[in-house]
Parts: C-alpha cells; structure tokens; sequence
C-alpha cells in the first residue's frame, strides 16, 4: 500500500521501520522541523527524520507535501500536530495511540496510565476524525503497567504498535471493520514542570508513580534534587523528614516513607543517595523536603 508517515519523536521509529520492512511504499514521510536544542546554535532532525532518511525516504516537514504524493493512506504515530479535517478527507489515516481508547484520549496518555495506577494500559490503531482521539478502533494490543518506567513503557508500547499497524494494514478485514470506541472517556492532559514535582503530601505509591516517568524532582533545604529511583520503606516518617535510618536515606511522605535510591543534585553528576547524603552538609539535622 502507498503510505504517508506521519510523526516526529523515538516511538515513532519503529512503526515507520516495521512499514518498511513489511513492504509497504511509503511515498513520503511528514515530521516536525529540526530543532534547536540546548543553548547552542545547531539545529537537530526529530528521530523520525532520521531513520526515514537512513531508510532513503522522502522527508517533507509541511503537510501539504502529501498532496500529489497519490498515498492511499494516511499513518500518524506521535507526530505532534492537529491534522486538518481537509486533508483527512483527501487521504483517509490510522493512528497508532498508546493507550485503550476511549482511555486516555490526549497527550501523555502513557504518564497518565501510569500516575493513575492503571493496571492495564495497550495500543488502539483507529481511523483517524477531527475529535481528539474519537475514531474507531480497528485493533488493539493490551499489555501489564506493572512497575514500568514511563521509558520502559512508552518502548514497549512502540513495538506493540508497529506490530499493529501492520497488522490492520494486511488485513481487509480489520481494515474494513473498525469498532465504536465505547467505555468511560479519560482525557491524558498535557504534563508540565509541576507534573513532576514530588512533594510530602503524596503517598507513597504517588511519589513513586511520579518517579517512574523520568525528571522527577524535590527540594532540600531549598536545593533542588533529581529523583531517579526510590523503594518503599518498613520504616516511617513524618511528611518532609528526611533521615538515615538503618543505612536507608528515607523521605517521609503522607502515609510511610520511601528509600532514596539513585538521585542526581543540581549541577552534579548522578550518584547514590548515600552518596549524596554524605556530602550534603547540610544546615540542619533534620532537613526537609518540599
């Protein structure tokens, strides 16, 4: 089938590979502009780019660009903009979304699963609408959350979907069948800074949830402290304590304690918490974290 790829970060890349290799023709493939990124003055191609460019393909960064392309289809993974409801009537398209629709209809629907303490999250290829997330469902994979990062997740969630779409897209059958989304309908807002902020009034199921998407962060004393992993403590604290105990370098939360595992302080490289800990010197004997 001839196809034009849509989208722009890492999840993206194996769909596009998977197309590919399955023997699709994928006439062109649409992704974001290059970015700048740090404080330096080049640019960098989204993964997207790159691996359509190491599979020789044609990359355009303008929608328009699939008009004369003659694509017969339409394939979106995370590409990171609205598609308008002209073009949609032009090349009908299937969306690769990481989540059971209508869960999680939106943004970050695989931090969202997560945050929520869904036990169960997977892959719907739907046939794309204007709506946000609203079309029907030509298959779907389902997979454990377990004690997943958002990382190991989104990765795992990647190949699933790969998997999917060439499935439906060698299926006359699927292809020609979608089903109504039905269920109760979740919205997976966009996260921001704050989204990762851990703070004492969690539990410890919510700071540990929130340190599984990667970026989490506190402060100590008014230092600003990277959380990379924690455990779950036997022991317990008051809500913004923080103290050695038995070896453990603990924080205290709403309802327990957990253990600080891997943590990383501004302007340092990443390090145990014990080594944080022993060089800290802090002010106080009983610092708190905010």
């Amino acid at each position: 089938m001839r196809i034009a790829f849509l989208g722009t970060p890492a999840a993206a890349v194996p769909a596009l590979r998977a197309l590919v290799g399955a023997g699709h023709d994928v006439a062109v493939v649409i992704t974001r502009p290059d970015r700048r990124r740090g404080r330096g003055p080049d640019v960098v191609a989204s993964p997207v780019k790159r691996a359509a460019l190491d599979l020789g393909l044609r990359v355009e960064h303008s929608l328009s660009a699939i008009e004369g392309s003659e694509a017969e289809r339409g394939v979106v993974v995370a590409y990171g903009a609205i598609i308008p409801s002209t073009l949609l009537d032009q090349v009908p398209m299937l969306n690769v979304h990481f989540s059971l629709l209508p869960r999680w209809r939106g943004a970050a629907p695989v931090e969202r699963a997560i945050l929520a303490g869904d036990y169960e999250t997977g892959v719907c290829v739907m046939s794309l609408e204007p709506e946000l997330d609203t079309g029907p469902i030509h298959l779907a994979l389902r997979t454990d959350v377990a004690q997943k990062t958002a990382s190991e997740l989104t990765d795992e969630l990647a190949t699933m979907g790969a998997t999917a779409i060439v499935q439906v897209l060698d299926s006359r059958d699927l292809l020609a069948n979608p089903r109504a989304q039905s269920g109760e309908v979740t919205y997976a807002e966009k996260l921001t800074k704050e989204s990762f902020h851990l703070q004492p009034r969690m539990t410890t199921q919510e700071l540990s949830r929130t340190v599984r998407l990667g970026r989490a962060f506190t402060f100590i004393e008014q230092r600003r402290l990277r959380v990379d992993t924690v455990g779950l403590s036997r022991n317990s604290l008051r809500a913004g304590e923080v103290a050695m105990i038995d070896g453990d370098i603990l924080m205290g939360c709403a309802d327990g304690a957990v253990v600080l595992g891997r943590v990383q302080p501004e302007g340092s490289r990443p390090m145990s918490a014990l080594a944080w800990w022993g060089g800290a010197r802090f002010s106080s004997n009983s610092p708190r974290w905010t």
